[in-house]
């Protein structure tokens, strides 16, 4: 795969201290039967710290986002952005891969997409900071 879009999820789950993203590897792989999770990177707050989670290899299509699985990079922010606004570190980390895949694989701001353009889905949250994520994407 050589991805050309990037494509900014949420978890639509509570963030908590615990560690979700390998609840959500889990539901991926043990409910839904696919190979791994399906965003090839993550951001969650665990024990009062940001961090960056790794989930498919970027060689591998992932399975987030309906026709465009063999396209697009996932990333998710584990949270529930229709209920409340990420904070700014998240955002930053976020921001961080997101400038980095771009790096690596040619890709313009404008392949940036919410998972709503895809899917009738609040996705990344109704409350998601879209402009204000770009601008620290650039």
């Amino acid at each position: 795969m050589r991805p050309t879009k990037i494509i900014i999820h949420h978890s639509a789950t509570p963030d908590g201290k615990t560690y979700d993203w390998s609840a959500i590897r889990k539901y991926h792989v043990k409910t839904l039967g696919w190979l791994d999770i399906g965003y090839h990177a993550g951001v969650e707050f665990i024990d009062n710290d940001y961090e960056r989670l790794l989930g498919r290899p970027w060689d591998m299509d992932g399975a987030h986002t309906l026709g465009q699985n063999h396209i697009a990079l996932g990333l998710c922010f584990v949270g529930n952005y229709s209920l409340y606004e990420p904070e700014d570190e998240m955002l930053d980390i976020g921001a961080g891969i997101v400038k980095s895949w771009m790096r690596m694989f040619e890709i313009p701001l404008s392949g940036i997409h919410k998972h709503s353009e895809y899917q009738n889905k609040e996705c990344p949250g109704l409350l998601f900071p879209w402009s204000k994520f770009l601008s620290k994407c650039r």
